[in-house]
């Protein structure tokens, strides 16, 4: 088990599978945005509970489209569903298709 209460701004990028960079996390401390840190001299750490906290701060939760679903074809093993949801553009739409494999029977 591991018993770590910090991690460095390298782990924490590895943590976010270099969607934050090493340098992001510096500009984000200069604005003061982006997770808590603690500065020791030179040493900067992110403590993991506080992370925890961020990802919770930051988690975005989905809502299905009213226009998400608007043709359904039912074969022998799975659905297709064709639809078109708005775009952020107001004057654009997107075209989607949904595989459901699922069990018909």
């Amino acid at each position: 088990m591991d018993e770590r209460k910090y991690s460095t701004a390298e782990e924490v990028s590895d943590r976010y599978r270099g969607g934050i960079s090493v340098g992001t996390l510096r500009n984000w401390r200069a604005m003061w945005i982006g997770p808590t840190f603690i500065k020791i001299g030179k040493a900067v750490l992110y403590p993991i509970n506080e992370l925890e906290v961020w990802d919770q701060r930051n988690k975005v939760t989905c809502r299905a489209s009213k226009r998400a679903i608007m043709n359904v074809m039912v074969r022998d093993d799975y659905v297709v569903a064709f639809g078109t949801a708005p775009n952020r553009h107001p004057h654009y739409t997107y075209r989607s298709v949904i595989l459901c494999l699922t069990s018909m029977r």
